[in-house]
């Protein structure tokens, strides 16, 4: 099997993009990341996600984002709630984490050439997303032509791809495709600020366009009757 691997934060896309990767027949092998973020959770589903998916290797890189801050997720600022989908297009908001998927793609890149894979995975979006501008194709494309320049694996030939497969789908489009690979969406989370217990809030960007997603592709969403919402 071709080993891949999978950026996976315990979301709804990462974990749809790890069951693409398995039914393409790549060996998975997940990084997840504890970068300073406001609450665990999501790396908790994560966990979850892939011991479900029996994924090769877990591995939970440990960064400290919060150390520069400049984000509603790495610093004492408060998550935008209840903002209706012309606000979210207005401009870039303040749960971007600043260069965050050029980050996490830069650590996956080094964990790829230690495997000798030349394959990984991501689920940006650039369809309904909250406008951050490193989940646009232009950037997954600069990034992959920058790594084939900038490793040993690249420079000898052993070109190196990145898989954005969600990059042009809906939300509602890739539940459905999430739905046809069985995942099991009860075990994500995608909430910017939930509770302790890990209940989402329901009101900001992330939870609002899960909501949407779910509603367009006319199926309840799991992880909200765990919850009894």
């Amino acid at each position: 099997m071709k080993k891949a691997v999978i950026l996976l934060s315990g979301g709804l896309d990462s974990t749809t993009v790890l069951a693409i990767a398995k039914a393409q027949g790549y060996e998975p092998y997940a990084l997840s990341f504890r970068y300073g973020q406001r609450h665990s959770i999501e790396l908790a589903s994560a966990q979850r996600v892939a011991a479900a998916m029996q994924v090769k290797e877990h591995v939970i890189a440990d960064i400290n984002l919060r150390a520069f801050g400049g984000s509603a997720l790495t610093a004492d600022i408060a998550v935008p709630k209840g903002r209706d989908t012309a606000a979210m297009e207005a401009d870039i908001p303040i749960t971007y984490v600043p260069a965050r998927n050029t980050i996490f793609l830069s650590f996956a890149l080094g964990w790829a050439e230690v495997l000798h894979a030349n394959h990984i995975f991501v689920g940006v979006n650039a369809l309904d997303y909250s406008g951050y501008p490193d989940c646009r194709p232009e950037f997954i494309s600069a990034f992959e032509t920058m790594a084939n320049l900038a490793t040993k694996s690249g420079v000898e030939g052993n070109k190196l791809t990145i898989h954005a497969p969600l990059i042009e789908m809906s939300k509602a489009d890739i539940i459905r495709k999430g739905l046809e690979l069985c995942v099991d969406y009860g075990l994500t989370s995608s909430c910017y600020d939930p509770g302790d217990d890990g209940k989402p809030c329901g009101q900001c960007d992330s939870c609002l366009l899960r909501a949407k997603g779910f509603a367009e592709a006319g199926v309840a969403d799991p992880l909200l009757l765990h919850y009894d919402l």
